[in-house]
């Protein structure tokens, strides 16, 4: 089945779904992929051409909310100005006398949920979950080269077809990576997946191209392993975790694993972004050269299942993320107050 955007629960309160054959604008509807509380995806027909296109059709409740507009022009126009093969496009509106209501139009697309595939496998084969994670890496190279930054990369938004291609969705909480611009909806809206962000967004950083890498170096962990490398009861515990203590060493869980690609792993998730790959290209090499690969003495390592538990840095983290709604919604106060 084609989907775009995992399906969500329904939050209180959305509009009805609309029924196939109902025609909006130049497009007719034919069936509902995914629902959140915020907006709906359908699989639709553009009649002036016969393509199939998916909808983004927000619900009329958040249509007045000026976050989730802003938000949802913001993924509007950076899916509109990228133009890859292996990252959704976004088509503007070009419709002879522009849209009768605010919707998406994005492409669709054939394939599933790199989530859905770990959910079948657990795991892949060292050499596939490689191979994928280097189709990212271009993805993520072309994205990064082009000044935008995704800041939620996980296997949700990574579709993949029946060859292994990607393609990379939902562009909802990217930025360009000069923008300073801080909005807020939600714990995720802002920093993006707990399992997935990087030190840097915990400590409430908005993160740049070094943190998509953190994040695709969790992927690749969790592709070679079938578990995320950061573990907690709740969201806070999980970010918590990955501040203070160190994954399992891949190998310890899967010891087919290549000493070249733990390295490749290593290099990718180190907490210091100064130490990470400096870019996605750097990465990619990697992934294509790992015969040239010396692993390093990580010492960090050696005691990695002596978990900390630090009160005072866990109370000093839990503080800091319950201020970042505070402090966003005193800026954007300060803003409206200072335009009008």
């Amino acid at each position: 089945m084609s989907v775009i955007v995992e399906p969500l629960p329904i939050a209180a309160g959305p509009s009805p779904a609309l029924h196939a054959g109902v025609v909006l604008d130049t497009f007719r509807i034919e069936k509902l992929i995914a629902r959140s509380g915020m907006a709906s995806i359908y699989r639709a027909i553009d009649l002036r051409d016969g393509r199939a296109v998916a909808l983004k059709i927000p619900h009329p409740q958040m249509e007045t909310d000026p976050v989730f507009l802003d938000r949802f022009r913001r993924e509007e126009e950076i899916g509109s100005d990228l133009n890859h093969p292996a990252v959704m496009k976004v088509f503007p509106d070009d419709t002879e006398n522009g849209r009768s209501r605010r919707y998406m139009v994005m492409e669709w697309i054939e394939g599933r949920l790199l989530r859905d595939l770990l959910i079948e496998r657990k795991m892949l084969a060292p050499e596939r979950a490689a191979a994928i994670a280097l189709r990212i890496c271009r993805a993520l190279g072309y994205i990064h080269r082009c000044g935008v930054v995704h800041r939620d990369l996980k296997p949700e938004n990574i579709m993949i077809d029946g060859t292994d291609e990607i393609k990379l969705i939902d562009f909802g909480i990217a930025g360009r990576a000069s923008s300073r611009q801080l909005t807020f909806g939600s714990l995720s809206q802002v920093m993006g997946t707990p399992d997935y962000i990087s030190p840097e967004q915990v400590g409430g950083k908005t993160g740049d191209a070094r943190s998509d890498i953190f994040a695709l170096g969790v992927m690749l962990y969790e592709m070679l392993t079938g578990a995320a490398p950061f573990r907690g009861p709740n969201a806070f515990a999980i970010m918590n975790d990955r501040v203070v203590n160190n994954p399992v060493p891949p190998r310890e869980l899967r010891p087919e694993i290549s000493p070249a690609l733990q390295e490749i792993v290593y290099r990718a998730m180190r907490r210091d972004p100064a130490g990470r790959y400096a870019s996605a290209e750097e990465f990619a090499w990697d992934l294509e050269h790992q015969d040239s690969i010396e692993a390093e003495d990580h010492p960090e390592f050696h005691n990695w299942n002596w978990r900390k538990r630090p009160l005072l840095k866990t109370i000093a983290i839990y503080a800091a993320l319950a201020l970042i709604p505070i402090v966003i919604f005193s800026l954007l106060l300060y803003v409206a107050r200072h335009t009008n």
